[in-house]
């Protein structure tokens, strides 16, 4: 058979698998990237060929010491999480902005972007925000598509404002500076978090009876509220200027801001010994499902490599003599829809092998093609049939339904659509920057 049809024929396989048969998107990579090297020689030469490159790959995956950011960074936001700063980091937002039409809402989506500055996960973002947020919106009478989606297009912030855990793969994966990454994400963090928050004041002027006024706070309480999320800013802070700074790795930053974040929360008095052990419980689990992931993807992406596909796809598409705006429009067309059926940091690790190389061909900037690809594949997020913050939210709130996660949640695509153009339009100003700015 020949390799180029063997390597589309894995592609059919690994995207039923995960839809169909519900299986782990990891474990689906794996076996038929496995499987595959080993259809690509003779039976016997292929088994031992298959072995020797699983094995490869995984120790030279597992081996990297640049991987440890990854866990380091999902310690630091569930030691905080567990702490309770997500509530205060509410609680200080509803103190300025509660009062409002819609206030509630944009406190939901000011807190969601202040808990992603130290989680970096989406899916922990839903899950907390929908358990802090939700109950107070509930009891003021929010309408249940203002409510959702607001937490749901909130805790998508958690792919988008570093340390995004999807940025930091994507530059362990395609070799860009970590540190470059987290600052070309600023501009397009902002640009969301101000699209959203206009978002949610356009229903609220459309709609306002969807997002009633709470009472006024005073100005002892919004200034008293104010201490309690300011140790999630020094942690913020601290990693972002030591990644600016170019003295420290990443994995250092990492470490050092885990570390912070360990001793504040208990010189706080904030964590015991219980809230630690769950905190190091969902890391393992956290990190165990993204190294999955990442294993998988390593393994599919070499047997790729091996079927010759991504380079037949750069030379045939380069060959068309098209535009490269409508090359990379056409490009991101495919993450939309990948996004679309299955997880994002998934779709991004198996679009990497074959799009790259096109990237390199067309001559984008590979730092700024990350932030682009971030954002188009997080709209995943908050899009049927996957969805994933939409249905994490309708599990954690029980009187909100999951047709109204995605009804609210879609709400907020213009929001990313007018960002997405801007990284599009003005690539210098929103991106490249401020990234250039890194040693």
């Amino acid at each position: 058979m020949d390799a180029t049809l063997l390597g589309l024929i894995g592609i059919g396989v690994m995207l039923g698998a995960i839809l169909f048969l519900n299986m782990s998107p990891g474990f689906a990579m794996a076996l038929v990237g496995f499987l595959g090297i080993a259809a690509l020689r003779t039976p016997s030469l292929g088994g031992t060929l298959a072995n020797t490159a699983v094995g490869a790959e995984f120790w030279a995956l597992f081996s990297n010491y640049g991987l440890t950011v990854i866990p380091l960074f999902i310690l630091l936001g569930e030691v905080v999480h567990h702490a309770g700063y997500s509530e205060d980091l509410f609680r200080a937002a509803e103190r300025w902005f509660g009062h409002r039409r819609g206030g509630l809402a944009v406190t939901t989506v000011l807190a969601s972007a202040g808990f992603a500055a130290i989680c970096g996960s989406n899916t922990a973002t839903a899950a907390t925000m929908s358990a802090v947020a939700i109950p107070p919106m509930q009891r003021a009478g929010y309408h249940p598509a203002l409510k959702a989606g607001a937490v749901a297009a909130g805790s998508t912030l958690g792919v988008v404002i570093p340390p995004s855990l999807v940025l930091v793969v994507y530059g362990l994966h395609t070799g860009q500076s970590i540190g470059k990454l987290f600052a070309g994400s600023l501009v397009p963090s902002v640009l969301l978090v101000l699209g959203f928050v206009a978002t949610v004041l356009i229903l609220c002027r459309r709609h306002p009876e969807w997002g009633p006024g709470g009472a006024a706070s005073t100005w002892r309480e919004k200034f008293a509220a104010l201490p309690k999320a300011l140790d999630v800013v020094v942690l913020f802070t601290v990693v972002m200027a030591a990644m600016f700074s170019g003295k420290v790795t990443p994995t250092e930053a990492a470490g050092v801001s885990a570390l912070l974040g360990l001793g504040v929360c208990i010189l706080r008095r904030r964590l015991t010994w219980r809230l630690f052990t769950m905190a190091l419980r969902d890391t393992l689990r956290i990190s165990c499902m993204v190294f999955m992931i990442m294993a998988g993807a390593v393994i599919f992406g070499r047997f790729l490599t091996l079927t010759r596909l991504p380079f037949m796809v750069a030379e045939t598409i380069g060959g068309l003599d098209l535009p490269g705006p409508l090359i990379l429009m056409a490009m991101l067309g495919v993450y939309i829809l990948g996004g679309c059926v299955m997880d994002s940091l998934a779709f991004l690790l198996v679009s990497l092998p074959i799009f790259m190389p096109l990237v390199t061909r067309l001559g984008y900037d590979p730092i700024w093609f990350g932030q682009v690809v971030c954002l188009v594949t997080t709209l995943g997020a908050i899009t049927p049939p996957v969805g994933v913050c939409c249905f994490v939210v309708a599990g954690t709130a029980r009187d909100v339904s999951v047709a109204a996660a995605f009804r609210g949640a879609l709400y907020y695509l213009p929001a990313y659509l007018v960002a997405i153009a801007a990284l599009l339009l003005w690539p210098e100003g929103t991106v490249l920057r401020l990234a250039d700015l890194v040693r």
